[in-house]
């Protein structure tokens, strides 16, 4: 289905992971791996069985971003001068929102280097967990480009106003250690380690509430604009829907009965 993708499926279907498979480009998007990324996580995000998602690279990259090629010798056929803008529209942005609105949460498995596009497909996920190896850099600058994949509106709340110019202006590599320090980077582990350890993190995630995660994603989500008050508000109306699902019922069970929950997702 997916032609652009290596797909794995992880504790009985609840965990999958798009690996991008272009290896020999270091994982470089094109049109047609956008389509199927975002195809991907949409698909996860109305399955019941899935309740985890992550996006990967084979190979030693995770993603160098944009393949110019495609972008200029492919995509531009008819001499179109409007190229770059209808390849953020048509392919990048739904692909973030997919990602930003995806009901189960997205995790990104940093394996190497991450560039441009690349490290902003990454960034865009709820969280990031990196091989020591991997590195990240706003390679936009180099070119005279600008930060998209939802750069312009992420990197200044994930980093704050003075690093987020600073990574833009210069496209300075970061380490996956010092990502971590900066906060864009959960959890970094060695190269030996970077599979299993992962894959306990993602194991946890698939086994929890799921639903009440996708409520926290789109509380944090509203955070950006709401006043304190909105904030508050949303709170409440969320806490609700959280407390009636089946999961927050058997959480309350387990914790009475002292045993470990044994959540559905539902």
């Amino acid at each position: 289905m997916y032609t652009q993708l290596d797909i794995e499926s992880h504790f009985d279907g609840k965990l999958k992971i798009a690996y991008l498979n272009q290896p020999d480009t270091m994982n470089a998007l094109t049109k047609p791996s956008l389509s199927d990324l975002k195809d991907f996580v949409k698909e996860c995000s109305e399955d019941p069985a899935v309740r985890c998602v992550a996006i990967s690279g084979r190979g030693r990259a995770f993603c160098s971003g944009q393949n110019l090629d495609d972008a200029f010798v492919q995509g531009n056929e008819h001499h179109d001068n409007d190229i770059i803008r209808k390849i953020v529209t048509d392919y990048y942005n739904p692909l973030v929102m997919e990602i930003t609105h995806c009901k189960k949460p997205v995790v990104a498995l940093v394996n190497g280097p991450a560039v441009g596009a690349g490290a902003m497909l990454a960034l865009i996920c709820d969280f990031v967990l990196a091989n020591e190896k991997a590195y990240f850099a706003q390679a936009f600058s180099n070119i005279g480009l600008i930060p998209d994949t939802g750069g312009t509106y992420f990197l200044p709340k994930l980093l704050g106003r003075q690093l987020a110019n600073y990574l833009a202006f210069t496209g300075k590599k970061l380490s996956a250690e010092e990502s971590k320090s900066y906060g864009l980077v959960a959890e970094v582990f060695n190269e030996e380690e970077f599979n299993s350890k992962s894959l306990e993190i993602l194991e946890r995630v698939s086994n929890m509430p799921t639903v009440g995660l996708k409520l926290t994603k789109k509380a944090f989500a509203h955070s950006y604009d709401n006043t304190l008050k909105q904030q508050l508000e949303l709170e409440g109306d969320l806490q609700q829907k959280a407390a009636e699902t089946e999961d927050f019922k058997e959480g309350v069970s387990a914790f009475l009965q002292k045993r470990k929950p044994e959540y559905k997702g539902k």
